[in-house]
């Protein structure tokens, strides 16, 4: 053994102990660490001949990137809806390096590992009150659950022809109608070959509003004929977290022929809440579903999950299955996650939200939801009664989409952004809503508090004086 490596190896204790410790320091000072960042570094670093061990990596870690990162699990950090890391999250996610597994099979000598992950579907489906009658599995993020459902769509149209698109490629035009997409979907159908451009908007319900239009669903509906479609949906639109009427899809799903998908990559978790379940009332007949869980679930980044209907599984082994891997068996017969989504390498990825889920359990979550949307609404209401800042939206759950008020300071947005976000105190994201330059907040961190948004504001309003407004 190398040297080195075999120096490390010895230390092992040792060095992770100063890893821990340094983690704990980190997440004991987030509120005073910069929420952003200019510091850079040249990264044409050379490599070591002989390297340097784990320790001296480490404190070279501390010298010259650590100044890169900022507080994204801190409190201020509103921006991208973006969750921090609660502390069984943690342990989840440091045991999943630990344990090091390609988490594949149920059944195989090679390890299991996948039957947690299994299990942990299973929470989730509690959790969201979700019917057994979905098939899950994790993946990166949003982006990916959203390409693994719309993949599968994209076979269950083709079958609709007596066609195989996975095998043999797109030969129809596909059908997709929505009106508030998430850019994942759009990129997801950009990756499938469908292309980015190739769908039909449904309008929007008039009152300032991202929801779509059902009366213009149904017209479009008519529109095609008879033909089959996609139905991008939304649950927690970006900018203003709104909601498609789930109830009134269910309804139509039983008298068209189309693959509904919901994008709930956030808001899917109103679900957790007697006060806001009603936004996803009839969801359950999606034929599938996208979650994240990086964000309100608070588990570390690269942490999301796909639901698609059992019923749909032949479609997602055509679509996803190693068919030049006879290793493997009988993918009926013997399950193995390579088979039904796209990543043939993949860590344990569930076992932060498995720790997280029985950590916590439903109320722990319902309390995180709950305490979210009341800050939005607190911090809505202060941005009114300040005077300098308008909303361009309603607040429905946990996003607050904002600018300065009057149309004279639409060109004074971005500067005012940008120097906010300098000051390292809070942190937000720009937005064009309705064809207005605007900023956008989102609350989904455990960790924030009413003084996080006080402290928030005396920020806003230095900038605000300072750009002479």
């Amino acid at each position: 053994m190398n040297s080195v490596l075999q120096n490390d190896l010895n230390d092992i204790a040792l060095i992770l102990d100063h890893a821990k410790q340094q983690g704990i320091d980190f997440l004991n000072n987030l509120e005073n660490i910069p929420t952003s960042s200019k510091n850079t570094i040249n990264p044409k670093r050379d490599l070591n001949e002989l390297g340097l061990g784990s320790e001296k990596a480490l404190q070279e870690f501390n010298e010259r990137l650590a100044p890169l990162l900022v507080s994204s699990p801190g409190p201020r950090y509103w921006g991208f809806v973006t969750g921090g890391s609660t502390p069984a999250s943690i342990v989840g996610d440091w045991l999943a390096s630990v344990y090091d597994q390609n988490t594949q099979s149920v059944t195989s000598q090679g390890g299991n590992s996948a039957l947690i992950e299994f299990e942990t579907i299973n929470l989730l489906l509690q959790l969201l009150e979700l019917p057994d009658s979905f098939l899950g599995g994790f993946v990166t993020g949003a982006t990916m659950s959203n390409f693994t459902c719309l993949g599968v769509a994209r076979q269950w149209f083709g079958k609709q022809f007596g066609k195989d698109f996975a095998k043999n490629g797109i030969s129809e035009t596909i059908n997709i109608l929505t009106a508030t997409p998430h850019s994942s979907s759009i990129k997801s159908l950009s990756m499938l070959g469908i292309g980015s451009q190739n769908y039909s908007v449904v309008k929007t319900i008039e009152g300032n509003r991202e929801a779509l239009d059902i009366v213009d669903l149904e017209e479009k509906i008519k529109a095609l004929n008879g033909i089959p479609f996609v139905l991008i949906s939304s649950a927690g639109t970006v900018n203003t977290a709104d909601f498609d009427d789930f109830e009134a899809i269910s309804k139509l799903k039983e008298k068209h022929n189309f693959w509904w998908h919901i994008d709930g990559a956030f808001g899917g978790f109103a679900a957790v809440s007697e006060k806001y379940k009603h936004f996803v009332k009839g969801w359950e007949g999606a034929d599938s579903i996208t979650i994240d869980c990086h964000k309100w679930l608070n588990v570390p980044y690269e942490s999301a999950f796909y639901l698609i209907k059992k019923e749909h599984v032949n479609l997602q082994i055509e679509t996803f299955q190693n068919s030049n891997a006879p290793y493997l068996g009988n993918p009926l017969e013997n399950f193995n996650y390579l088979n039904v989504l796209p990543e043939n390498s993949r860590r344990l990825r569930a076992l932060p939200a498995w720790f997280s889920l029985v950590a916590y359990g439903k109320e722990g979550f319902c309390d995180i939801i709950e305490k979210s949307t009341l800050l939005a609404l607190h911090f809505g209401n202060a941005l009114i009664e300040d005077g300098c800042f308008e909303l361009l939206a309603p607040i429905r759950l946990n996003n607050v989409c904002f600018t300065l008020k009057g149309e004279e300071n639409q060109d004074k947005v971005g500067e005012f952004l940008t120097k906010l976000n300098d000051t390292g105190k809070v942190f937000m994201t720009p937005t064009v809503y309705q064809n207005r330059k605007g900023i956008r907040a989102s609350f989904v961190n455990w960790r924030t508090t009413e003084e996080d948004i006080k402290i928030a504001l005396e920020e806003m309003k230095a900038v605000f004086e300072d750009l002479d407004l």
